[in-house]
């Protein structure tokens, strides 16, 4: 075994582009681990964690790049550095592209005076920082930084509801401003409906099933995880709600997210009430009295808050494919379960979707356990560990902390489904598929050995291995919706035609089983 470590002092690349080439170097042959990030105490942790935090690192400093190595050989370790300098090379724009680094946000503010919207994408330690450097030359902000103070994003988004901007994170993911994807999205659609969101796959989610059930967006403007929170007070969604209202394209308003603080919830709703246009609430585990009592459209899941939007948007009710849930599917799928296969796993990459599942199947089941559980009696013991059923959020930060978004790189969540596959108490493993701007180039295909290799292994044992897949992402995506559905379905996986969907037919699956 070999460890091999560059450091280079003074050398600043983005979150992003660091997880990218992370991704690319645990590709290498020969190479057990590689991870290429800034030298800040959160990533040497991380190495720490996993054995490979050596002395000379010690001394590194946040602005330093660390690039290490753990290989199977020393000449695997030696090439594997060259490989990944050659990635670096690769990144830089070539000559005669067009493409212009500057030095610092106000020199790309002085060259390019069309700009209007900064992506912030540094360490946390800087991210407040550069974001207030956006904002003071009058540019929108989509941080996708997270770790960053939340004093600092209180401040922030008060600095850009003052001067008129939009001031979307820190952790957003997810937007589509002019129509252009930012950071993660999909290809969808024009149309009349415009969505806020607190959650990043929860806002990709309505923005698919819109453009499923045949309508379309003008914007998608995401807040943050903690805009909703008692403490920011939901600054960024009653800027954007009024932004929508506003906006002349835009006929119908969507907000999506995980419970609020009830005295935020209050406060969008009473926004909300004084809306001219008509807005669906999706308030994952909200209340439906306090959405009807503002004037507003409840959605109690994803689907169905984009089938209301596409209706109050002009829609044919009857001309919707609604994508009714496959009753006859659940009975065969139960069929071939043996009595002890009776727990559902849910492998995901997308946080509002483990959520929602989760929901579903707590309407059921008393015994489900999971990551991202607000009640502390139903959060997991150790995360690395099922309980009955589980439902495990792979974006969350406890599985992110120097290693890509599993939306890049699904690694880890690969490890665990080989894991849960031959559990013999598992009757349905549910996996997420996401596609579009700055996911996986292909999902479904870095992922279909081990698929494969599974259901071959429960086979030899006489055991039926239900796999439930769901693919979030649209024909107009690359890959698209089509192509990567068939690979699943050609590889013996059963498809759920939504978030909703799946997390209905997975609690149906293992119904017979339960004790």
């Amino acid at each position: 075994m070999a460890l091999k470590i560059v450091i280079k002092k003074n050398t600043y690349f983005d979150s992003v582009s660091l997880m990218s080439l992370s991704t690319r170097a645990n590709t290498i042959a020969g190479v057990e681990q590689a991870v290429v990030a800034m030298a800040t105490e959160m990533n040497k942790q991380v190495l720490h964690n996993v054995g490979m935090l050596a002395p000379e690192l010690a001394e590194a400093k946040s602005g330093d790049l660390m690039i290490v190595v753990r290989a199977e050989t020393e000449a695997a370790g030696e090439r594997a550095l060259e490989e990944i300098d050659v990635l670096f090379k690769q990144k830089s724009a070539p000559a005669g592209t067009g493409q212009v680094t500057y030095a610092t946000l106000e020199s790309a503010v002085a060259h390019n005076p069309r700009a209007n919207l900064a992506i912030i994408s540094v360490p946390g330690d800087f991210a407040a920082l550069e974001a207030k450097r956006a904002l003071d030359n009058g540019l929108h902000v989509m941080m996708f930084s997270d770790n960053v103070g939340i004093d600092d994003e209180v401040a922030l988004k008060r600095l850009a509801h003052d001067k008129g901007l939009l001031m979307m994170g820190p952790d957003c993911g997810t937007a589509m401003l002019g129509h252009v994807g930012l950071c993660f999205a999909n290809a969808v659609r024009k149309g009349n409906i415009g969505l806020v969101g607190a959650s990043g796959t929860g806002s990709q989610e309505i923005a698919a099933r819109i453009h499923d059930f045949g309508g379309g967006l003008t914007q998608m403007i995401g807040t943050g995880g903690r805009d909703l929170s008692e403490k920011v007070g939901g600054i960024m969604m009653i800027d954007a709600l009024r932004a929508l209202d506003a906006d002349e394209a835009t006929q119908v308003i969507v907000l999506v997210s995980k419970p609020p603080a009830k005295a935020v919830q209050e406060k969008v709703l009473r926004e909300v009430a004084a809306c001219r246009k008509p807005v669906v609430v999706c308030l994952l585990g909200g209340s439906e009295e306090a959405v009807v009592k503002a004037g507003a459209h409840f959605a109690k899941t994803t689907k169905e808050a984009a089938l209301k939007a596409v209706i109050l948007g002009g829609k044919k009710e009857e001309e919707i494919n609604k994508r009714a849930l496959n009753l006859p599917l659940i009975e065969e799928i139960k069929a071939k379960l043996n009595p002890e296969q009776k727990y559902i796993r849910t492998l995901l990459c997308g946080g509002t979707l483990c959520y929602e599942m989760m929901l579903l199947a707590e309407e059921k089941y008393s015994n489900v356990y999971s990551n991202i559980a607000k009640d502390p009696a139903r959060q997991l013991a150790n995360v690395n560990v099922s309980q009955e059923h589980t439902f495990i959020d792979f974006g969350d930060d406890e599985f992110t902390r120097g290693k890509p978004h599993p939306m890049i790189d699904p690694s880890l969540r690969t490890a665990r489904f080989v894991e849960e596959a031959r559990d013999p108490s598992v009757g349905v493993i549910v996996l997420d598929f996401i596609l579009g701007y700055g996911a996986h180039p292909d999902p479904v295909g870095v992922m279909l050995p081990a698929i494969l290799d599974a259901k071959r292994a429960a086979a030899a044992e006489g055991r039926h291995l239900e796999i439930l897949g769901y693919v979030l992402g649209t024909e107009l995506d690359t890959p698209a919706l089509g192509e990567q559905t068939r690979k699943l379905s050609d590889a013996g996986v059963t498809i759920a035609s939504s978030c909703t969907n799946a997390g209905l037919l997975a609690r149906g699956f293992v119904e017979k089983g339960m004790q």
